[in-house]
């Protein structure tokens, strides 16, 4: 696990697919007891799925965790993400956006599920950046941060993320989901970190 920024306040790793980003019920090893190995005062802001790759922030201290909940919060912090998903998506569209209400499907958690009676709103917005033989590469931006948000929404618009085994995605090696971008405008912090497939 890389790690990608540090100032007083924060600390920003690049996560690894397969790595909880804190501690399961069964799997201690996560990236938050990793993180804190080196910086003890590290606490957590804000989580990604144990799947998916890429940038995840971290608070230095109480303080400085209350201020970046806050910024999550107030959709302060820009976040996107590059997929791989099945299907050709028409490149020349520009930003589109999937706003399907999402809950937790309680049968089969940690499943989440489209549901427009129950569900609380969720937005997401996306752009082709390539077409790859029978498959298309996405930027996302995920306007509301549900659980399983990104999976959900592209798997009910009939385009799964690649290695998705949880909403029916083509066999991969692993997820091909990474967190490619955190945009803090307001502290004039940006990083970047490019997907690994």
């Amino acid at each position: 696990m890389d790690i990608v920024h540090v100032d007083d306040e924060l600390i920003v790793v690049n996560k690894p697919p397969g790595l909880l980003s804190v501690p399961g019920r069964s799997e201690p090893d996560c990236a938050i007891t990793r993180l804190q190995q080196q910086h003890p005062e590290a606490l957590t802001v804000h989580r990604l799925d144990q799947a998916t790759s890429g940038l995840l922030l971290f608070a230095r201290g109480p303080e400085a965790q209350r201020r970046l909940s806050m910024d999550f919060e107030a959709r302060r912090v820009g976040k996107r993400y590059v997929a791989l998903v099945a299907g050709v998506l028409e490149e020349d569209e520009g930003w589109q956006e999937i706003a399907l209400p999402l809950m937790a499907d309680w049968p089969n958690r940690p499943m989440q599920k489209v549901d427009p009676a129950n569900g609380k709103p969720s937005l997401t917005r996306w752009q082709v950046l390539a077409v790859e033989g029978t498959r298309s590469r996405l930027e996302l931006e995920p306007v509301t941060g549900r659980t399983h948000q990104l999976r959900v929404h592209l798997h009910a618009i009939g385009h799964a993320i690649v290695g998705d085994t949880l909403y029916g995605g083509e066999p991969a090696a692993r997820l091909m989901l990474h967190a490619t971008l955190i945009d803090m405008p307001d502290r004039g912090l940006r990083i970047e970190s490019p997907p690994g497939f």
